[in-house]
């Protein structure tokens, strides 16, 4: 069976109606970058970090799989799928996935600020967290995503599948954000490359094969073209 790993973006879930930063003007729900999604912004403003997370789990409750979730939790049917999300959204899994790797956390949970081990998952019942929220050890709960300027813990796991793929495809990822953008880098020589997005991507490669599609278009185009390849 044919192994194939799918690095996922912002642009993945855009048409499932979650907003992408890139896309905003260089501001997150009108808020920057700096202040709502790293150690500094959260340390300065704790309480407008949660807030702001609040508000974006609550979206991803009410959001939907698209075409293009439900697209490739269907090919588990016809080969061996690793998904590799920078996606903090549960889209993937609520589609039907059952191999997701999230890079940058998962918004539905949340975790101890002194021990990264004690991980909860919220619910739709209670879907926020706020100042004086406490884990079991009695500090206070953060979200579980990875802030810019944090390490990447599953980029080690994602680089290993990458290596092992007989196919990468790349959805909704403009390539800039690393270190998830350089795992491109650790497919083996002459592994076919698909990179999907409506966009035009910039990349110094030239071995990659482009659909100009969104998501949804673009899944059943790739759908089909390894189809015709296999």
């Amino acid at each position: 069976m044919k192994n194939i790993v799918i690095l996922t973006g912002a642009g993945m879930s855009a048409e499932s109606g979650i907003s992408t930063f890139r896309d905003s003007g260089g501001l997150w729900e009108q808020h920057h970058i700096e202040d709502v999604a790293t150690p500094e912004g959260f340390a300065k403003n704790p309480q407008l970090v949660l807030d702001f997370y609040n508000a974006r789990r609550k979206a991803a409750f009410d959001a939907k799989p698209n075409g293009g979730h439900i697209g490739l939790a269907e090919m588990e049917k016809e080969y061996k799928i690793t998904i590799v999300t920078q996606n903090v959204d549960d889209l993937h899994e609520r589609a039907g996935s059952s191999n997701v790797i999230h890079l940058h956390g998962e918004l539905k949970k949340v975790r101890s600020t002194q021990n990264p081990n004690l991980i909860y998952e919220l619910t739709t019942d209670k879907p926020e967290i706020n100042m004086g929220d406490k884990c079991e050890k009695g500090s206070q709960l953060r979200p579980h995503i990875v802030w810019f300027g944090e390490a990447v813990p599953m980029i080690e796991k994602a680089a290993e599948e990458v290596e092992k793929a007989d196919v990468l495809v790349i959805i909704g990822t403009s390539l800039n954000v690393y270190p998830a953008a350089g795992l491109v880098n650790y497919v083996k020589p002459g592994t076919p490359i698909y990179l999907i997005d409506p966009n035009n991507v910039n990349t110094a490669r030239r071995d990659i094969h482009f659909i100009h599609k969104g998501a949804s278009e673009g899944v059943a185009q790739l759908r089909e073209l390894l189809k015709k390849d296999s």
